[in-house]
């Protein structure tokens, strides 16, 4: 700094940070803050321990019904599964909870469950599976 520089700083004291400046720069505090919980959101969900997909069912008779299940699920995880039977008038005539061991099969595989009905069922759904870690069905 030259000595004029100086002067004219003792004179009309050092230039403060525009309010401009203040708010791009927390513009981009707020927008690395948002990147990094979005990389985090995406890496935690993205490889859940424990999928399920319904792939079929089979209405046996009006108090048997079974559920045809496609399941992946990663090797020493128990998971929790649930399968809903529901009526011709939607409402729920059976419900089974089961639980897998993904040290039973070799990660990928299909499950047949059986749901016992307090009538006859028209349809099925997979309430999906949840493990420990993983509280949100899939």
């Amino acid at each position: 700094m030259d000595t004029s520089d100086t002067r004219l700083q003792e004179r009309y004291g050092a230039p403060r940070l525009s309010a401009r400046r203040v708010g791009v720069s927390a513009l981009v505090a707020v927008g690395v803050v948002a990147a990094v919980w979005l990389a985090w959101v995406t890496l935690a969900y993205s490889a859940p321990d424990v999928r399920s997909k319904l792939v079929g069912w089979d209405i046996a008779d009006d108090r048997t019904a079974t559920a045809v299940l496609n399941v992946s699920i990663d090797p020493g995880v128990v998971a929790t599964c649930r399968v809903r039977a529901v009526s011709e008038d939607h409402s729920v005539v059976g419900e089974v909870g089961f639980e897998l061991d993904g040290d039973d099969f070799d990660g990928t595989g299909r499950i047949e469950q059986v749901v016992r009905t307090e009538r006859r069922a028209t349809a099925l759904e997979s309430l999906g599976c949840t493990t420990p870690g993983q509280p949100r069905p899939r």
